[in-house]
């Protein structure tokens, strides 16, 4: 499978990805490589990546505790005292071997380590291989608030093996799929219209739906790093996705939700919203929200879940000048900017969810 080019750096797929390493570290490009892994990828696919990565350099690993709430400053510190310690230089690697969190507090820790040393994400999840690792936002949460400090920092490479994808769990794929179907709905229907029917869904199906995901995001990012304008419709879903990950994350008694399983919600919430605006008609929203709740069941919300959310989303860091601005549909397949909502659509958007 051809390598996607992007803006600094490549994606390469399965075999691809270790005749990579094995070109390109070498001891006269590095002094050293550490190897970043959280407690589950350390032990499901670690193994399986150095058994596969032929190198003369020598290789530390930095081992980190999993899930989303250990994204943080305090995680990046510990990371930072470990490569001090084991003789870490300017000249040294990391490779951040895991999903979404790994990737992102890796390329952060890589970014802002001796002001910057190279670093190659290798994505072990669904969610990872489509959109987290691809596109150079790296950063960490503040409190629960998501994503909040960070920079935009491109990596050396990004590795994708999709023979990881047999260690996760049914409800982390599922995660990984709302990216997928976003990247269709923003700009793609021919893309959104192939998960209409995922009955006959093969191995080799799923690997050209990554590949297409990619490529998809890639083109956007390649045409606005640093999010001033396009960039901005990969939002779609996570202006309120992310304050409903937020608000399960710090309430004790909510069972605490994926990423994807959020950006779920967020999506057939901002789809109504998109309909109520006569932005997308009535058949459209119909058919994305069966098609993403026919996939992700309904999520149960009180009327102070959702007063909480809002307050919540007004932190959200795409916010300018004090207002949240959202990403809507013009259509499926289409999504446009910078669009004000205000809080009474939103309540209905939830209520129609429920109902």
């Amino acid at each position: 499978m051809q390598a996607i080019q992007s803006t600094g750096y490549s994606v390469y797929f399965n075999a691809d990805c270790y005749a990579f390493l094995r070109d390109n570290v070498t001891p006269e490009k590095y002094s050293k490589v550490f190897v970043l892994a959280d407690s589950n990828t350390s032990q499901l696919c670690l193994p399986n990546f150095l058994a596969q990565f032929a190198t003369l350099v020598e290789i530390e690993i930095l081992e980190i505790d999993a899930g989303e709430i250990n994204k943080t400053i305090e995680t990046c510190v510990q990371a930072w005292h470990a490569l001090t310690e084991m003789g870490a230089d300017r000249k040294s690697l990391l490779i951040n071997v895991g999903g979404g969190m790994v990737t992102d507090l890796g390329g952060f820790v890589a970014s802002t380590f001796k002001r910057g040393i190279d670093f190659i994400n290798v994505p072990t999840s669904l969610l990872a291989m489509v959109d987290a690792s691809v596109g150079g936002k790296t950063g960490v949460d503040l409190g629960t608030l998501k994503n909040q400090v960070g920079v935009i920092n491109t990596p050396v490479a990004v590795l994708i093996d999709v023979n990881y994808l047999d260690t996760l769990p049914q409800n982390q794929m599922l995660s990984g799929l709302a990216e997928m179907l976003k990247h269709g709905l923003i700009c793609n229907k021919a893309y959104w219209n192939q998960f209409l029917d995922l009955s006959g869904l093969t191995t080799d199906d799923l690997l050209e739906l990554i590949y297409t995901s990619v490529i998809i995001k890639n083109d956007i990012v390649s045409q606005d790093l640093n999010e001033k304008g396009l960039r901005k419709i990969l939002n779609f879903g996570h202006t309120l996705g992310h304050a409903i990950e937020s608000y399960f994350l710090e309430d004790p008694e909510k069972e605490e939700l994926l990423h994807g399983e959020a950006i779920a919600i967020g999506m057939v919430l901002e789809s109504y919203i998109s309909f109520k605006k006569d932005l997308l008609t009535l058949n459209e929203y119909t058919e994305i929200k069966e098609v993403i709740t026919s996939l992700f069941g309904v999520t149960h919300f009180r009327e102070s879940d959702i007063l909480n959310i809002i307050n919540i989303m007004s932190h959200d860091k795409k916010s300018e000048f004090g207002e949240v601005k959202f990403v809507l549909l013009k259509g499926i397949g289409k999504a446009v900017f910078n669009e004000p909502v205000k809080n009474d659509l939103i309540i209905n958007a939830f209520n129609n969810y429920l109902g």
